[in-house]
């Protein structure tokens, strides 16, 4: 295998003669396919993406923070066991993971609480602040994610520090339409088995959906390990919507249920089928959304009202008897106005929190039950001026939490969180191909009720955890860069950030040992430095060839001088994607990929008291193909057939939580999908 530095010279050659030669690449282009146009050119397509934005619908090239689309057609030819897998390639987007089936969102080194997943139009309330809580969605009825990177606080309040992942389920049919889609996947190395059926329409003006999906998953297998035992898991899911399209507007009435029943991997045992032993867990979620949209004067009332309810359960001694079992409940609402006034003010402002109440119904203890209120106003705006885009952004919240004691065990206490955040924007065209992104914010984070008031064995995490009820909110200051070219045939984007974070707060040990002989975490906070960034071109000389390469990184560190824990290693994903064809007659949209991604030595790390180690590097070599089948001009099937570490490496990554007891990620895998609409 090359070593990293001919492996990164190699890159960074490839990199500067795409610029060195854009006009001869281009030119030559030109001359061969005169007659091509734009819709082939991912980079071109996205360059005029719309995106939710802050302010409602905005062209992605006009948002001054970085953002990036994961398209349809990129989820649907990748192979992850959840949708955080799906989308952990993007570049600065990371995954915490637990095996095969759990796995935790991060963003340019943070994640937990510091990210906010939005689905069904309102932020996913679950456990965020367990190592080994997943993301409750299921994959299946996910149409496309939009990535927003950066302290994205303006639209959802407290917590989102690090970014935004929102997961944007099929669009509306056409008046008139309505249909479905039955879709299937096999992977060979944990046997995945799983479907997903659809059906929706548009008729006289009322719009409805409705999905199953159904997944069994036995145990995965490396070359160190063979099959890991208890590594299977379970999954079900279901959703419905139920609309009104109108002249004033829309209604939608949208409910979901997602079921998981993951095993508890422990580095022992004997069980490598599809159903989990001892320990375990049963993960239920449930959630109704009312969304409503009005349209006024020159823009549009918007009001957002959901329940959702999480109900985590881990089974240790027996199958019937829940030890540590968590129960959620939370109300959210949005309630804002959003339009275009005056000279082209682009403008949105409104009040948007959540209530929550969380109970123990378990005998065993980790966090106190508690209730939680938060409040938020808040003000966008956008406003083109000659050739910068500005945008001005300001929200006040307040977080109220109040703890509830347990004798022995949690004392009571009451704290109340304010928080001011605002951002500063500017995006500005150079010349005919470049593009200029500037932004400023103040990010604001309460500290969450498990780094405040924990006290008990976290059996997921092999720790002790104790919280520190004094802990203070975080706030942070962040500064972006980023330069964009796109051309007909070559693509270029460089983002650069730089985060003062006081008191970041985090999870050390402390070098003792409980009573049960696990190792003592305590939660602590100091003033934290973190900068990095991402740099990725997409090369086509023709339109039918694509070279693509992206490498992100970043650096987190303490004010004292000691590395943070959990941040991501440097990374550098290359793909070469063939597109075989387009509008073809029979196979139409037929690609072939391959793909290397390599994650460099993670050597930056929280090393006091053990609490972690350094990480090697490895390259996981991957490749796809896909087509549609057509029939008498009309889609009938899709197939994608997906490798993963085709090489079959043995590896760990650095924010893998088996690590430290010796078990690695997944081998050889190969997985067969295949879609059929009708």
């Amino acid at each position: 295998m090359p070593t990293k530095r001919r492996i990164f010279a190699a890159w960074l050659l490839s990199f500067v003669l795409s610029m060195v030669f854009l006009p001869t690449v281009e030119a030559t282009a030109q001359e061969s396919h005169p007659d091509s146009t734009d819709v082939f050119y991912k980079h071109l397509e996205l360059r005029e993406t719309v995106v939710t934005g802050l302010a409602g619908d905005t062209k992605m090239k006009e948002m001054p923070a970085p953002v990036s689309v994961v398209r349809p057609a990129d989820l649907a030819a990748r192979a992850g066991g959840n949708i955080i897998s799906a989308i952990a390639a993007e570049p600065g987007v990371s995954e915490i993971t637990t095996g095969g089936g759990i796995s935790k969102p991060v963003i340019r080194g943070m994640g937990f609480n510091r990210v906010v997943v939005v689905s069904d139009g309102i932020r996913q309330e679950g456990q965020q602040w367990g190592d080994e809580h997943g993301i409750e969605v299921d994959g299946a009825g996910v149409h496309s994610v939009e990535i927003l990177k950066g302290p994205a606080s303006l639209m959802y309040g407290s917590d989102a520090l690090a970014g935004i992942l929102i997961f944007h389920p099929e669009p509306v049919r056409a008046p008139g339409e309505a249909g479905g889609i039955v879709s299937s996947e096999y992977q060979t190395n944990n046997g995945l088995a799983a479907y997903s059926l659809a059906a929706d329409g548009n008729l006289g003006g009322w719009i409805w959906n409705g999905r199953f999906s159904d997944k069994y998953v036995h145990a995965y297998r490396n070359a160190a390990n063979g099959p890991v035992a208890n590594s299977g898991y379970r999954q079900r899911a279901a959703s419905a919507m139920l609309g009104r399209n109108a002249s004033w507007g829309y209604s939608r009435l949208r409910f979901s249920y997602f079921h998981l029943t993951p095993g508890m991997i422990e580095g022992e045992g004997e069980n490598y089928g599809y159903t989990p032993a001892l320990p375990f867990q049963q993960v239920r979620h449930y959630k109704v959304v009312s969304d409503n949209t009005f349209h006024v004067g020159t823009g549009n009332l918007k009001f957002l009202l959901g329940w959702q309810q999480n109900r985590r359960q881990e089974f240790e001694e027996a199958p019937d008897e829940p030890g540590l079992d968590f129960r959620l409940n939370t109300l959210n609402y949005d309630l804002r106005w959003q339009g275009t006034f005056g000279d082209g003010w682009k403008t949105a402002f409104g009040v948007a929190g959540m209530a929550q109440q969380s109970d123990n119904l378990g005998d065993e203890y980790l966090i106190p039950s508690y209730g939680l209120l938060d409040a938020g106003l808040f003000a966008t705006t956008t406003k083109a001026l000659g050739e910068w885009t500005l945008s001005d952004d300001v929200r006040s919240d307040v977080r109220w939490l109040r703890s509830e004691a347990l004798a022995g065990r949690f004392e009571a206490f009451c704290r109340r969180f304010p928080g001011v955040s605002a951002s500063l924007g500017a995006v500005r065209p150079l010349g005919e191909h470049f593009t200029f992104r500037a932004n400023l914010a103040r990010g604001f984070r309460a500290p969450n009720l498990a780094e405040l008031g924990s006290n008990g064995e976290h059996e997921g995490t092999f720790r002790f955890e104790v919280g520190n009820k004094d802990l203070k909110p975080e706030y942070s200051l962040q500064g972006d860069l980023g330069l964009d070219f796109s051309s007909r045939h070559v693509s270029v984007q460089a983002a650069l950030f730089a985060s003062r974070i006081d008191n970041y707060i985090f999870a050390a040990r402390n070098g003792a040992l409980s009573d049960e002989g696990l190792p003592v975490y305590v939660f602590q906070s100091g003033l934290a430095h973190l900068h990095g960034g991402e740099i990725g071109f997409d090369v086509h000389p023709i339109h039918s060839l694509h070279l693509s390469s992206a490498f992100s990184c970043v650096f987190a560190r303490e004010a004292g001088g000691d590395n943070l824990p959990l941040i991501p290693a440097p990374r550098l994903f290359s793909e070469i994607k063939w597109e075989i064809s387009h509008d073809g007659r029979i196979f139409n949209n037929a690609f072939i990929a391959l793909n290397v991604d390599w994650n460099m030595r993670q050597d930056r790390f929280y090393g006091k008291d053990e609490t972690e180690t350094a990480t090697p590097g490895y390259v996981l070599l991957g490749a796809s193909a896909g087509t549609d089948l057509v029939i008498r001009g009309k889609k009938r099937l899709s197939l994608y057939l997906i490798g993963t570490n085709l090489a079959d490496e043995v590896y760990v990554p650095h924010l893998s939580r088996l690590k430290d007891i010796g078990i690695y990620n997944m081998g050889r895998n190969i997985a067969f999908k295949v879609e059929i609409p009708f």
